[in-house]
């Protein structure tokens, strides 16, 4: 928000100066972004008339004028400027003069004839880029006067960064109220004599939507010269606030809406057929709006309508249908208060943004609109006459403004600060806040214009505003310290990052909101959880899986020429689940688990000189997977499935404890071609709950006994897996105590008769047998083995290898 410091200053007048004003704005929460003056440094310019106008007797462009600076003595100047003329009242810059840009003013001759000073135009003096002639001043301004005096050039302009819970100080009335409360300076009150009315003409208003808008208000206008020359003094407030003047009834409007922070509309009652009707948009109907967009409007957008033709968007910006115009002769001006609701993302859902849905939308004063349309008539029967006819002002529903309690005791802790009633007494009465007292707590009531007090905290605020947050001490907090020993077999997710990134795995964090495709493509999910209001169109939909941020990270990689890449990711799905209630952590029928993911592509290892470049597979990934386990690996098991992202024979479940948990394998060959990523990265996704909780290592005395390593391989079936082998040889020596000597089981080769008809692969264990208390002898080692082999056999129909 714009304003200049003068027009603040003719509501309230603090001791402050410019620079102290606006820290005191800044820290009280109105955050002043900028201050510059009006215009740039110059010096020596004046304000100066031309008594004549003679041709220059050597170029044709340029003329010799004579002016009058109020010294007494006519100025000889010679001026190029195609708008001069004699009695013209000009900028003159007198010899001696310094312009913006460090020019200085001297005499010269210009072809031949004396020039002693320079007419300027607004570009020359820094006031805007119109060069296209002098700048014209008032015909009756003081010839000799200094121009920045004249035109109140030193004046300086606030840019207000405001937050969006502070609509009431969206207006120079607002600002002015907390500059009042903030410095005690007295605020002067808005003097104006309304207009009687003189006619009986009335505009029927009927307001069908309650919920839209709550108070509307209007009048008839009629004679009034819309081509009337809007003030100088006016012109210069809505320029320096921003806004360029359009016509005296359009400038009024704005002038308003800057000074009391209330939007209005002036329609042509001419154009308006029958009455108005204030109701909810229909299907199908469409308006032109005042910036020339067409909009099909839509049920939840309100509007002003004469029969069946819509005339305006309610709050938000007029129709070109009625618009008032240079010939405009009668008006009805109309004020009202919309719902906040009613407003609030209307325009944007069009795409573009007015003053007046800016305010609406954050909530406007409900309580003084029939004064400020007197104040505003006023200022169109100075300016543009006119006969006026009765105020009519319909109260539909306004906001209840229920009290707001705050306890002393609780203002006092939160702001650590032993605050004397009378002091919190005394902010409120600044503030214009009406209040009463009982045992220590303040029961406030919120104004009409100030729609941010709801609950305590608000009210704390305020005292913080009012009383200074330079004021409160800098006193770090004092609170004794308990330290709560963690579960040492609990994993958080610091430690899991810390054993991703020891694998080798840099982390990336991606959006939680992802393309709707990736969804469908990677998690098989077509009723995604649907975003309200998404950032971007292809950011629609919650995730439900990490694997697609993941897949995109490759992708992102490998287009900026990466050749390798291992990244995970660790954070939040989002699904639909019924049995989901709502908490303090939760959300009804959503449910947020926390999940892991990591994917690897390109080579298995770094290139390097001793081993050959190999591309990472399905099991480099479980081994990594393992690793990060740890004691929960033999947990885990890995049953071959199929999964929407994953190739359908190179992908597993992932279980724990035989619950389903995750899920590992190669990306799909079709995921892999839509990406271009040339090889099918190798990814994991589990549930961080299913492994945060691990067994605490069991301590074991070492045996000084010898080792004994035995090998064994077996003719089994295809279709028998090496997990369900080594189930079954882990039971059998859990079942017998004679087997007890086998400490470590592993597979170390797999082989395949590649020429042969036969269905059956070999697979070669080997063994680690130690007795802790004596040494083993090849009998026991013998009758092991004969063992294993035997329940292999009876199981699975193992043979051995020869």
């Amino acid at each position: 928000m714009l304003f200049p410091e003068s027009w603040l200053r003719t509501y309230v007048n603090p001791d402050l100066d410019t620079e102290e004003l606006a820290h005191s704005l800044t820290m009280a929460g109105l955050e002043v972004e900028e201050t510059e003056t009006v215009a740039p440094p110059f010096s020596g310019v004046v304000v100066a008339r031309i008594a004549q106008v003679q041709p220059h007797p050597n170029a044709d462009r340029l003329r010799v004028c004579s002016v009058d600076d109020g010294s007494g003595t006519p100025l000889q100047i010679v001026c190029g400027a195609p708008n001069a003329a004699e009695g013209l009242v000009v900028p003159l810059a007198r010899v001696g003069a310094q312009l913006p840009g460090g020019m200085k003013i001297g005499p010269v001759k210009m072809r031949g004839v004396e020039s002693a000073g320079m007419l300027c135009s607004a570009r020359e003096l820094g006031l805007s880029q119109d060069h296209a002639g002098l700048l014209e001043l008032d015909a009756d301004a003081p010839v000799g006067e200094d121009l920045r005096a004249y035109l109140d050039l030193d004046d300086t302009v606030f840019t207000l960064k405001l937050t969006p819970n502070r609509a009431d100080c969206l207006s120079i009335r607002g600002v002015a109220r907390e500059v009042a409360a903030l410095t005690g300076a007295p605020m002067k009150t808005l003097a104006f004599e309304p207009v009687a009315p003189t006619i009986e003409d009335r505009l029927a208003v009927k307001v069908e939507a309650p919920d839209l808008c709550g108070r509307f208000a209007g009048r008839v206008i009629r004679g009034v010269n819309a081509r009337a020359e809007t003030p100088a003094w006016m012109k210069r407030q809505l320029e320096r606030a921003g806004q360029r003047s359009i016509s005296a009834l359009v400038d009024i409007s704005n002038y308003v809406m800057l000074e009391l922070g209330r939007p209005t509309h002036v329609f042509d009652i001419r154009r308006i057929q029958g009455g108005l009707t204030v109701r909810w948009a229909r299907e199908g109907e469409r308006l032109e709006l005042l910036s020339g967009q067409v909009v099909d409007l839509q049920p939840d957008v309100g509007v002003i309508a004469a029969g069946d033709v819509v005339e305006s968007m309610a709050g938000i910006m007029g129709g070109e249908a009625t618009a008032v115009t240079l010939d405009t002769t009668d008006i009805y001006l109309e004020g009202a208060f919309w719902w906040p609701e009613a407003i609030m993302g209307r325009a944007r859902r069009y795409k573009f943004s007015s003053e007046a849905s800016h305010r609406f939308e954050r909530g406007v004063d409900f309580a003084n609109v029939p004064e400020d349309l007197e104040y505003m008539t006023r200022l169109i029967v100075d300016i543009c006459g006119g006969e006026v006819g009765p105020l009519d002002d319909q109260v539909i529903a306004l906001p209840e403004r229920k009290p707001v309690r705050m306890r002393l005791d609780r203002c006092r802790r939160v702001l650590g600060l032993a605050l004397e009633r009378a002091e919190v007494e005394d902010i409120f009465t600044r503030l214009s806040l009406p209040f009463t007292v009982e045992n220590d707590v303040f029961i406030v009531e919120p104004p009409s214009y100030r729609f941010d007090l709801v609950i305590e905290e608000d009210l704390i605020e305020e005292v913080a505003r009012i009383y200074g947050f330079e004021r409160i001490p800098d006193l770090p907090p004092r609170a004794r310290a308990h330290m709560r020993a963690l579960p040492e077999t609990l994993r958080g997710p610091h430690e899991l990052r810390v054993r991703m990134a020891a694998l080798d795995y840099q982390e990336v964090i991606n959006f939680s909101f992802v393309e709707e495709a990736w969804e469908r493509d990677y998690a098989g999910n077509d009723n995604p959880i649907r975003l309200l209001n998404p950032i971007a169109s292809q950011l629609a939909v919650m995730r439900s899986s990490l694997i697609g941020g993941l897949v995109a990270n490759i992708a992102y990689n490998m287009r900026h020429r990466q050749s390798r890449v291992r990244v995970f990711e660790l954070g939040r799905v989002f699904m639909r689940n019924a049995d989901v209630r709502d908490g303090d952590l939760s959300v009804a029928g959503v449910e947020q688990p926390t999940r892991l993911a990591a994917a690897a592509w390109g080579p298995a290892l770094e290139e390097q000189w001793g081993e050959p470049v190999r591309q990472v597979d399905f099991y480099d990934v479980k081994s990594d997977l393992v690793d990060l386990l740890g004691t929960n690996a033999a947990r885990m098991r890995c049953v071959p499935a199929v999964h929407p992202a994953l190739h359908p024979g190179r992908s597993a479940r992932i279980e724990i404890d035989g619950k389903p948990a995750g899920w590992l394998g190669e990306l799909h060959p079709r995921w892999v071609q839509k990406a271009e990523l040339g090889q099918a990265p190798v990814v994991f996704e589990i549930d961080v709950a299913a492994i945060s909780e691990g067994a605490m290592p069991a301590l074991e005395s070492l045996s000084r006994q010898p080792v004994v390593i035995r090998d064994l391989a077996v003719w089994v079936d295809n279709a028998v897996s090496y997990q369900d082998l080594l189930d079954t040889l882990t039971r059998t020596v859990a079942s017998d105590a004679n087997l007890n000597i086998v400490r470590e089981i592993r597979l170390f080769d797999v082989w395949r008769d590649k020429s042969a008809a036969n269905e059956e692969k070999s697979l070669a264990f080997r063994f680690r047998l130690q007795n802790p208390e004596a040494t083993l002898d090849d009998d026991a080692v013998d009758a092991c083995m004969v063992a294993l082999l035997q329940a292999l056999k009876i199981h699975h129909g193992a043979r051995q290898r020869a």
